[in-house]
């Protein structure tokens, strides 16, 4: 998981992703998400917005382990993200399939 939290954080460095659920599902329904990301302690109401705009969207979604997307990032309680489409989209996409 440490190869997809170095990639996360260029990300967050870059501007290639938009964190929180609210943020998120704005990147998502406007079609400039590749991909998004949920966390394990992500409340239920929280996953079932971004699962249900993926699942519209035919949006890959993929969870991981509790905290790592505030960790990757250096910003406490950040539940979801949208990495934006591109290259590092599809190299996380690709660590994570």
């Amino acid at each position: 998981m440490s190869d997809v939290s170095g990639l996360l954080g260029l990300c967050c460095r870059s501007g290639q992703i938009v964190l929180g659920a609210e943020m998120a599902l704005m990147e998502i329904r406007s079609g400039r998400a590749g991909l998004a990301l949920i966390d394990e302690g992500a409340s239920e109401g929280t996953r079932k917005k971004i699962l249900d705009a993926c699942a519209y969207r035919g949006l890959p979604v993929h969870m991981l382990p509790a905290g790592e997307i505030s960790r990757a990032c250096g910003k406490d309680g950040r539940m979801a993200a949208a990495v934006k489409k591109g290259e590092l989209c599809r190299r996380i996409a690709e660590m994570l399939s």
